[in-house]
């Protein structure tokens, strides 16, 4: 179990990319927020914010230089280039490790529940390593994006892939569940599924996911499909055993084609026709596309792993 920390320093690590119109009310809220545990003895006063500019095409690096000046609470990390969601994440808590007792993520968009941060602050204290921030519902979803949401998450357990759920990126992690997260070094990264599989003490703080204060959604349907995808694949190679149950069930099915066959021959029935021979190249032909890109995209990510491509380059920082 995590020792008991009465005063930790906290870091809180939020990765932006284009959150020009959101960053200031981030910062401003995130600094109250932290200023007030500060004031309250709850942390102490070494504790920080950092944004992470992950290749922002707008103005999010010169507002976090603007804001480190206006804050003393606040940091940034610009990277050299746009290296996604999670790598941008781990660049923040990697680089920062060593600054703290234990570090947060949220998101800048502020749809994560600020306020949530000293019941994980709390939990923390009292010995957990890692704190899930979980959604209780999610009525502020599109039923369209409600039901997705709930079919990946089905999905994943059924690929035995080890997910906490209705979390996204909003937890707590201690230093040591860090370290130990920096000897993971795989480029396909899906910290979502990498954290559990850590282990350590763990809890869990519900809240209620906000509106979009500013800006627009990063993760649009199809990037969300993709990471839905990345993840799994990431995390189990069940979709290559469901390769070979396909491969089974569609042989079996042929001995049974092939025993009517016969049967109708043998009985005088057989009619020559153009659907039974075309529908079943078909669907044969289907199944072997499908499970050739299954088998493609591992092979792809093998390729991806073995030219160990460093997964960021920091540009520079801000303090």
């Amino acid at each position: 179990m995590n020792t008991a920390i009465q005063k930790p320093v906290i870091g809180i690590v939020s990765p932006c990319y284009n959150e020009q119109e959101v960053l200031p009310e981030t910062a401003a809220q995130l600094n109250t927020l932290l200023t007030g545990l500060i004031e309250q003895n709850t942390v102490s006063a070494e504790s920080f914010i950092v944004f992470v500019d992950d290749g922002s095409r707008d103005k999010t690096w010169d507002i976090t230089e603007t804001l480190v000046q206006q804050y003393p609470l606040i940091k940034g990390l610009k990277l050299a280039g746009n290296v996604g969601h999670q790598n941008a994440l781990l660049a923040g808590l990697l680089t920062f490790n060593n600054e703290a007792d234990a570090l947060i993520s949220i998101d800048a968009d502020l749809q994560d529940d600020i306020n949530a941060i000293p019941e994980m602050i709390d939990k923390f204290v009292k010995g957990a390593d890692v704190v899930y921030g979980v959604r209780r519902e999610r009525t502020t979803d599109t039923a369209f994006k409600r039901n997705t949401a709930l079919m990946f998450y089905n999905f994943a357990k059924k690929m035995k892939v080890n997910l906490v759920h209705n979390h996204a990126d909003f937890r707590l992690c201690s230093k040591r569940v860090i370290a130990a997260l920096s000897g993971y070094t795989e480029v396909n990264l899906f910290l979502r599924g990498i954290i559990p599989s850590i282990g350590y003490s763990r809890e869990t703080v519900y809240y209620d996911r906000l509106e979009r204060f500013a800006g627009d959604s990063k993760y649009p349907l199809k990037k969300m499909m993709s990471f839905a995808w990345n993840g799994i694949t990431s995390f189990s190679n069940y979709p290559l055993k469901l390769v070979s149950i396909i491969g089974f069930v569609i042989f079996v099915a042929c001995l049974g084609m092939s025993a009517y066959a016969l049967l109708s021959l043998f009985a005088g029935h057989t009619v020559p026709g153009w659907v039974s021979t075309v529908l079943p190249m078909y669907f044969l032909g289907g199944i072997q596309l499908f499970c050739f890109g299954i088998i493609g995209e591992y092979i792809g990510k093998i390729y991806a792993e073995v030219k160990q491509r460093p997964r960021y380059i920091i540009d520079r920082k801000a303090e």
